[in-house]
């Protein structure tokens, strides 16, 4: 018995000590959630802003890698800092061995979206503070007003959903004010704010949408001219070289003026056209040049791929489809940096898969900087971003007639688009690279099945890599299985060459016109992907605003891109489309197996969500306001004075941090 107690106490507290580890070790599993339980892992955070992807994976093995200069846009920055990035985002240590791609990416956008959750400025003091740290400049005058707009229409207020504005206006610090007023004054198509009222002359449609949009904040604004792009197609592509020289004139004038030298008023202007404003202006030298990629080029910097890569001499043949410059936005296949993936420099094979690149429907082009508005651009373009008019308008074609779609267990388990044969100018000879062309071929069964067992070429599309694992290529029953899930085609051909409606004597081998479906009609089905036209897609807000989930593939800037998180409030897909089938199979599995049906509707629904809080037509009325406030001080003679400072004037402690940020 003197032998057996203390035995017995010992195992009793071995026992007692290997139940609490393995309780404890439980409980920290539970803290990670594993890929495949990543639909049920929800952050439950306060909205927060989305920024700029983390460092793109790099293929070391592929010939004409993409560099860091195919993607360079000159971008002012405090000497020697390192630009925010993403966090890194990486899988528990519990996560199984080999989770698909998908589940890391939504992984990813679950923990970025969390990394800027703290980003929310609740005060005045909290955000003229984030706007200095951000921007190296005090906010400009009459930031007090705007935030108070802004709090009262109930705005998510985080400073980096007003980032396009900066990569849009910096520049312009770099140049003389005074030409770029007159400019803007003489433009062939402007909305003028003097004494609080803004006017326009034209009937345009658009410019009716944008002067509405002004009006609603009329009051608020200081006199300007506001230049519009009547055009689908943006404008402005100024040459690098000369960008990169105004970048860094404009970096020597950010800094952040002593309290007592700022000035928190604008300078009155004169009529139109008249004073000051009637002077000479630049020739802009329009430039019609058919094969846009050719004006294109020159906004990427000189040893890009865009720049260094031969021109493409005919688009005859079957396009070339795969992912050698696809590799630094792709993560084992699928879109991982979205923003770069909407970037043309570093992918010279685009020059024939989109439209625009192609041949525009319409071109006019300058090299010349003016500060000219618009509703999109590429990147390598210099318009400044406004909402586009399509969405504040919320006409039934574009958003829908407020039906957002039948709840998900009910919706048709397809993918759903209709559209026209637009993207540019289609002829005979250049047609198999347009981007729509290329979507709606590669969602005919009939068409895959044929190419699959060799009876016919693949005019437009490529099937999918061994990469990618797609089952039913595999097995040789692609074309099957597309016709399963696709319900994809043109409503009319949109030849270049004929009169008649829905008839294209070059396309009508290979398409068939099929009838149309109003757009709330489609959101009764689960899959809406999301095609470039002329221009970028107005349709994208509405799929948003849906309870479907949007597939997204654009290489098109708006003004509300740093809103908005891949794979956790839409789908991104490369412009290429190589990765459509390996999405389709990830969320919609084959023969009824693999499937993350849950998955799917998780971001459909957090996209809704995300998109009834940030892209509202109040948001684009707030975001137009600031960035008008910002434009008429760069527009200023005195802009390197001008700034709103009254928290610091309340409170003088508040300039103790700035030493260290700029």
């Amino acid at each position: 018995m003197l032998v057996a107690g203390p035995l017995i106490r010992r195992r009793s507290s071995l026992l007692r000590f290997g139940i609490l580890a393995f309780i404890l070790l439980v409980a920290t599993w539970q803290l990670y959630p594993s890929p495949e339980n990543l639909v049920r892992f929800d952050l439950n955070l306060t909205p927060p802003a989305a920024g700029s992807h983390g460092t793109p994976q790099h293929d070391k093995g592929r010939k004409n890698k993409p560099t860091d200069a195919d993607t360079a846009k000159p971008q002012p920055a405090k000497p020697d800092s390192t630009p925010p990035r993403w966090p890194e985002a990486t899988l528990p240590a519990t996560a199984s061995e080999d989770p698909h791609p998908i589940e890391k990416l939504m992984f990813d956008a679950q923990r970025q979206f969390a990394a800027i959750s703290s980003g929310e400025s609740k005060t005045l003091e909290q955000a003229a503070q984030a706007y200095r740290k951000a921007r190296g400049r005090h906010p400009p005058p009459h930031f007090d007003k705007w935030f108070e707009y802004a709090q009262s229409h109930h705005a998510l207020m985080v400073e980096g959903f007003f980032d396009q504005i900066y990569e849009d206006l910096e520049s312009f610090w770099g140049i003389d004010p005074a030409p770029m007023r007159r400019e803007a004054s003489q433009f062939e198509m402007t909305i003028s704010v003097r004494n609080g009222t803004a006017t326009a002359k034209s009937d345009w449609m658009w410019t009716k949408i944008w002067l509405n949009m002004t009006k609603t904040i009329e009051t608020l604004l200081p006199d300007m001219d506001i230049a519009l792009n009547a055009m689908d197609e943006p404008r402005l592509v100024v040459p690098w070289e000369d960008v990169n020289g105004y970048m860094k004139t404009a970096l020597s004038t950010r800094k952040l003026a002593n309290v007592s030298e700022t000035v928190n008023e604008f300078h009155a202007w004169p009529d139109p056209k008249t004073g000051s404003l009637a002077g000479d202006v630049a020739d802009k030298n329009w430039e019609k040049d058919e094969f846009y990629w050719k004006i294109v080029r020159r906004g990427c910097p000189p040893d890009s791929l865009a720049r260094t890569t031969p021109l493409q001499g005919s688009w005859k043949e079957p396009p070339t489809i795969n992912n050698t410059y696809a590799e630094p936005h792709l993560h084992k296949g699928y879109v991982s940096n979205y923003t770069k993936s909407i970037q043309v420099c570093h992918q010279p094979d685009l020059q024939g898969l989109e439209g625009i690149l192609i041949r525009p429907l319409s071109t006019k082009s300058t090299k010349v900087m003016i500060p000219l508005f618009g509703g999109s651009k590429l990147t390598v373009n210099n318009e400044i971003l406004l909402p586009a008019p399509m969405y504040y308008s919320e006409e039934e074609r574009f958003i829908g007639n407020g039906n957002h779609g039948i709840e998900w267990p009910e919706k048709t388990d397809k993918a759903i688009w209709r559209g026209v044969a637009t993207g540019g100018r289609n002829t005979e000879h250049n047609w198999r690279g347009f981007q729509r062309h290329r979507f709606v071929a590669m969602n005919n069964g009939t068409k895959i099945a044929r190419v699959e067992s060799g009876e016919d070429r693949a005019e437009n599309f490529a099937l999918p890599g061994e990469s990618y694992g797609v089952q039913a290529s595999a097995g040789k029953s692609l074309g099957h299985w597309v016709d399963e899930f696709a319900d994809v085609g043109f409503i009319d051909l949109m030849c270049s060459y004929s009169d008649q409606r829905n008839k294209c004597n070059y396309t009508d081998f290979y398409f068939n016109p099929i009838e149309g479906i109003k757009l709330s009609e489609q959101f009764n089905y689960k899959y809406l992907p999301d095609i470039d036209g002329n221009s970028f897609s107005g349709r994208y807000l509405g799929f948003l605003r849906s309870t479907s989930l949007p597939i997204k593939s654009t290489i098109f800037r708006e003004w509300h891109d740093s809103r908005l998180v891949p794979w956790k409030h839409f789908v991104p897909m490369d412009n290429r489309f190589t990765d459509y089938y390996g999405i389709m199979e990830f969320f919609r599995g084959y023969r009824d197996r693999g499937a993350h049906d849950e998955a799917a509707r998780k971001i459909a629904m957090e996209g809704k969500e995300w998109a009834e809080r940030v892209l509202r037509k109040e948001d684009m009325r707030i975001y137009m306001l600031r960035l008008l406030l910002e434009y008429a001080r760069v527009m200023d003679d005195d802009r390197e004075l001008m700034g709103w400072t009254g928290d610091v004037v309340k409170k003088p402690s508040l300039a103790k941090p700035w030493s260290s940020w700029w």
